[in-house]
C-alpha cells in the first residue's frame, strides 16, 4: 500500500471503530449537567436519548474536504481527530426527570441540563381506621 493511500482505520485492515466522547458530569442540588465538546457537529447530526438514569449521545462528524485550486496528493502525517460516528452512554449519579431535560449546542459545546427527582423525605400521615 502506498503511503498516499493511508486515510482511515479500514486501510490498515482494522475494523471500523466508533469514537467516544469525553464528558464532564456536574451535579448541583437540583440538577445534573453534562458538558461535552463536539466541534464540527451540527445539532441535526446529534441523537440524544434520556431515561431516568442514563443519557446516550450519538452523532457523526464528517471529515471536511481540503479545498484547493489544484489537484493534490494527500499525505497524512498525523491523524488524531476522530471523524465519523461517535457515541457515549452515561449512567447518572441520581435519577432525573427525562421529560424536563434540555440540551443546547453553542460554539461546539453541548450542554445537557437534567433536573433531578426530589428525594426529600416527606412525612406520611397515618390514619387510624375504626373497626
Amino acid at each position: 500500500m502506498d503511503k498516499n493511500e493511508i486515510n482511515s482505520f479500514h486501510d490498515f485492515g482494522l475494523p471500523h471503530q466508533e469514537g467516544q466522547l469525553l464528558v464532564d458530569v456536574i451535579e448541583t442540588d437540583d440538577s445534573i449537567f453534562i458538558r461535552t465538546a463536539i466541534a464540527g457537529v451540527r445539532s441535526q447530526a446529534i441523537d440524544l436519548h434520556v431515561t431516568s438514569d442514563t443519557v446516550t449521545i450519538r452523532g457523526k462528524r464528517d471529515l471536511p474536504q481540503i479545498q484547493t485550486n489544484t489537484r493534490m496528493e494527500e499525505i497524512i502525517h498525523v491523524q488524531e481527530c476522530h471523524w465519523g460516528e461517535f457515541s457515549r452512554s452515561i449512567i447518572l449519579p441520581h435519577q432525573i426527570l427525562p421529560e424536563k431535560a434540555e440540551a443546547v449546542l453553542q460554539n461546539g459545546i453541548l450542554l445537557i441540563t437534567l433536573p433531578k427527582i426530589s428525594t426529600e423525605d416527606s412525612q406520611i400521615r397515618v390514619f387510624e381506621l375504626e373497626s
